[in-house]
């Protein structure tokens, strides 16, 4: 039965239920008497009004109901649906109206056919739960109900399990689906066919994209005549008893509904969700992000995110055909950039509608401001976005440290050019990400120059907090660092790792456990650094410190250097921002104080809050001033070279 049957059917499947509830009336007021005709010919004018079974057939055959079983639930249904039955059946029990209810003693004694077994917790209706038994009382005496659930099948509404429905919902498929997507569907639903009622294996969808898995599951379920329900892997009960609750109410469901069930266990399949996955049966898909091994038969699919060539497909299949065309080739520089996994690529797509059709909007600029916003959502969460404001006249360093920076943007600006229509790409799988790294003491502009690498390319800045990926659990920085690079790779991001060697250090020999898992977890890191395919910069003070296989999988390094006294003098002359009042300040002399950039710039802005708080511009000795506090912070007094001649 369909869960919207319609309600000519109803009609007809209620009349039928009247009927049978008819014959039951008669049965109990003149045991072992048979219908009387009108009686016989009630139900055969029911019966051809259906064209079809009615719900009790159904279940009858579904089930595979004796014809004392399906009396017996019949009259569990009447007793709630007709109050002459509920009358007759009090009579019966020789109680008053307030022994409304059957009881098996009752069934044995009126209904044809009757055996002892039909209650046994093997058989159908307590297997199954189509009938409620109450365990306060003998099984011969004790109070026997319909599941509400079935009540309502009965009668024609086949929804969901009340105590289900909290949980379980529609899984929905995507507007659009990537071509590997629609071929795993169209398999998984040709290996349901083929089994023509055989046991079928677990399927398991692995990969980086949940909304993919759900549309992939949504859509082989349908081609295979199947509704689709999905359930949350933390919403599966810990507690045995309530698990096992649940596997039979879902079991049964799976059958009144024509359903599969998809688990989505991306963020891992729990020991509880893990027993429900393999007692399940029917067609059960669950997603996981790594391949998980199952005591039940089980099948692998892989269902991770669009390629690069499928992103470009779906954006403009999301899109539409006007929004497309005004967007151009800008989508393929999205589609190369942000890796965005299906579900939140067509949201994206769909929210950018109305900004799109604004009256002077820059359709690439909307595209690509929409993309980066949608890949800050996960990030956002894990690391310290940075808003970059520094510029390439702000960044003073020596000629042949810029030029590499250069090429770092050029890389980042070209990488789709380059990797997909010169053929990198697909002449090598690894090695195409762009990792950099910066070497110098603090203040000497490595931050900085990140800053300009982000504002050159547009990409999104951010900081990672080495103290909130390294974690003294085994396993657990790993985890970590997974989470961060999956999240990064929505958007192609800039990472930035400060003091780096602190994570990066030399593997160290190995002499106990947790030397073992320092050296995989270093591992692990180099080969997510070497599939990374935006730009990670990694900052140190000592690159000595730096594992030397970690070294070779860098594609540049970038040496900065203590700035010179000409290099100072010219951060002295741009450090203040045009609306502060100075006067006679006189760079030359400025940079004779031994700073860092970052120290000039703190110099600086102490200097001014101390002009501001004695109501004056910024002068010589407001500097000199904030120089000695820069100077004590750091532990090393400002020398008499320094400060000679100082006005």
């Amino acid at each position: 039965m369909n869960a919207r049957a319609p309600t000519d059917w109803i009609e007809a499947n209620q009349q039928l239920l009247a009927a049978e509830f008819t014959r039951l009336r008669t049965r109990l007021r003149k045991p072992g008497s048979r219908p009387p005709r009108h009686g016989a010919q009630q139900l055969a004018q029911a019966r051809a009004a259906l064209h079809g079974d009615s719900a009790i057939d159904q279940l009858t055959a579904t089930f595979v109901l004796s014809a004392f079983e399906r009396d017996l639930l019949l009259l569990c249904a009447g007793i709630e649906m007709d109050a002459v039955l509920a009358d007759l059946c009090a009579h019966a029990n020789g109680r008053s109206g307030s022994q409304r209810h059957a009881s098996f003693a009752l069934a044995l004694a009126e209904l044809e056919g009757a055996h002892w077994s039909a209650l046994s917790p093997q058989r159908p209706l307590r297997r199954w739960r189509l009938l409620d038994v109450d365990d306060t009382a003998d099984l011969s005496t004790a109070r026997l109900r319909i599941d509400e659930r079935v009540l309502h099948y009965l009668a024609g509404l086949n929804e969901p399990d009340a105590r289900l429905r909290p949980l379980l919902r529609p899984a929905l498929p995507l507007p659009h689906t990537a071509t590997a997507h629609e071929a795993a569907a169209k398999q998984i639903a040709a290996q349901v066919t083929a089994a023509q009622g055989t046991p079928l294996p677990v399927f398991v969808l692995e990969g980086d994209d949940p909304g993919a898995q759900e549309d992939v599951a949504a859509r082989a379920a349908h081609a295979a005549g199947l509704a689709c329900l999905a359930l949350q892997v933390e919403d599966v009960p810990a507690d045995a008893a309530e698990r096992n609750v649940m596997l039979t109410l879902w079991q049964r469901e799976a059958v009144l509904l024509g359903a599969a069930l998809f688990i989505d266990a991306s963020e891992g399949l729990t020991p509880a969700a893990r027993h429900l996955v393999e007692q399940a049966g029917g067609l059960c898909l669950v997603g996981v992000r790594e391949p998980v091994t199952l005591r039940a038969a089980s099948r692998p699919c892989a269902v991770s995110r669009p390629q690069e060539a499928d992103r470009r497909t779906l954006w403009r299949q999301a899109l539409g055909p006007q929004a497309a065309a005004q967007v151009g080739d800008a989508v393929d520089q999205a589609a190369s950039q942000f890796g965005l996994d299906s579900r939140t690529l067509q949201r994206t797509a769909a929210a950018l509608a109305p900004a799109l059709q604004e009256p002077g909007a820059d359709p690439a600029a909307v595209l690509w401001q929409g993309c980066a916003q949608a890949s800050r959502r996960k990030l956002d969460g894990l690391a310290q976005r940075l808003t970059p404001a520094a510029g390439w006249d702000d960044l003073v360093l020596p000629e042949p440290q810029r030029a590499v920076l250069r090429q770092i943007a050029a890389h980042l600006r070209q990488r789709y050019r380059v990797h997909q229509d010169w053929g990198f790409a697909a002449a090598q799988s690894r090695g195409l990400g762009l990792a950099t790294l910066f070497t110098g003491e603090s203040g000497t502009g490595k931050t900085l120059a990140a800053e300009v690498l982000a504002r050159e390319t547009r990409l999104d800045l951010y900081r990672i907090d080495l103290s909130a990926v390294v974690s003294k659990y085994i396993g657990e920085t790993e985890k970590n660092l997974r989470r961060l690079f999956e999240a990064a790779e929505d958007g192609g991001a800039i990472l930035l790792f400060d003091e780096a060697d602190a994570l990066f250090g030399k593997r160290s020999e190995v002499k106990d456990s947790h030397d073992r898992y320092a050296n995989i977890e270093i591992s692990y890191l180099l080969q997510r650094m070497e599939s990374y395919r935006g730009l990670a910069v990694l900052t140190t003070n000592l690159k000595s410190n730096l594992d030397s296989a970690f070294l070779r999988r860098l594609r540049f390094v970038v040496q900065f250097p203590f700035p010179d006294l000409e290099q100072r003098a010219r951060i002295w002359r741009g450090v203040f921002p045009a609306a502060t009042p100075t006067r006679d300040l006189d760079p030359r002399q400025l940079a004779r104080l031994n700073l860092t950039g970052g120290s000039i710039r703190n110099v600086a802005l102490n200097a001014a809050f101390l002009a501001a708080d004695a109501g004056s511009e910024v002068t010589m000795a407001h500097v000199l001033q904030a120089a000695h506090a820069e100077a004590a912070k750091r532990e090393r007094p400002l020398a008499d070279a320094e400060t000679r001649g100082w006005p």
